[in-house]
């Protein structure tokens, strides 16, 4: 079996260019964006089925709405907020307008987190909930989105993993400086002959999109069938999280600001994602003596 090369273009859909105030702009809609879009209808038309259902009892669609919208600037800016602290603070420091280049990429899954932890936490005062309750009833709603995030990242061929080492993986040209120049011609004929063979990769955003995606929504959609006593769906959903990214961060390149931090392995992935498997334990164990939410009739 041959490596794979990555090709693909990051772009879904390119619109003409236009000048605006002697600036030339070249709108385009990107796959990355399409996926957080589709993480978000996906927790919508899921989320929107429980409230039906009388999951979360004494909330109707039009404040899950509210939900939502809480949520969707929680991820946007605790995403964004935490990249910059975790990963790439000297570069904000120096140029502070850098934050708003959204779309030149740069989020965190711990800080769209703790921005949606944040969110449901105002929503939930808001509608005399307790916190607990709604987290426990969006973790659920949450995998899907990370799935389609991390299929997002291997569009654009970035978050690439270590050398498999083998005749199998995918070639990142933009891994590679040296392939990274050469045109797609020349690189799908060395690809033909196998010349590019070494260069294969582990494809670590496809491992987490099924890890984190996949295989969390499968578990805790079906643990969270019935009702659960408090804690207990977000500490599986934590506990879990944090397991799978710390795995996955062993065959995953660190990143090349921050590079390993300590001992030769540990990355920045890894040192956020335990502090998650604690609470995600101690949230369990607090759950095994707290109520359970009943369902609405």
């Amino acid at each position: 079996m041959a490596p794979w090369l990555h090709r693909i273009d990051p772009i879904a859909l390119q619109f003409p260019e236009f000048t605006v105030f002697g600036a030339t702009l070249h709108p385009a809609v990107h796959w990355y964006g399409i996926m957080y879009l589709l993480g978000f209808a996906v927790a919508w038309w899921l989320g929107r089925s429980r409230v039906r259902a009388g999951r979360l009892p004494g909330v109707d669609e039009a404040a899950f709405g509210d939900l939502m919208f809480y949520g969707m600037l929680g991820v946007i800016l605790g995403g964004r907020l935490g990249y910059i602290l975790f990963y790439d603070l000297p570069v904000y420091l120096h140029d502070p307008l850098q934050a708003l280049k959204i779309w030149q990429g740069g989020m965190s899954f711990h800080g769209g987190l703790v921005g949606v932890c944040v969110a449901t936490w105002l929503w939930s005062r808001r509608h005399g909930l307790h916190v607990f309750d709604t987290i426990d009833f969006i973790a659920p709603l949450v995998p899907p989105g990370l799935g389609f995030g991390r299929l997002g990242n291997f569009i654009n061929g970035e978050l690439w993993g270590k050398f498999t080492g083998g005749d199998w993986g995918v070639i990142f040209p933009g891994a590679e400086p040296e392939l990274a120049r050469m045109p797609a011609a020349q690189l799908q004929a060395l690809h033909a002959s196998g010349a590019l063979d070494r260069f294969a990769r582990h494809p670590s955003p496809l491992y987490e999109a099924l890890l984190e995606g996949l295989v969390m929504f499968a578990v805790l959609w079906w643990y969270s069938r019935k009702p659960r006593p408090r804690y207990a769906v977000a500490g599986w959903f934590a506990l879990l999280y944090g397991v799978f990214r710390f795995a996955v961060e062993f065959v995953r390149v660190p990143d090349a600001q921050l590079d390993y931090l300590a001992a030769g392995w540990v990355t920045m992935g890894q040192l956020l994602s335990l502090p998650l498997i604690a609470l995600g334990l101690f949230w369990l164990w607090l759950s095994r003596r707290s109520p359970t939410l009943p369902v609405a009739r």
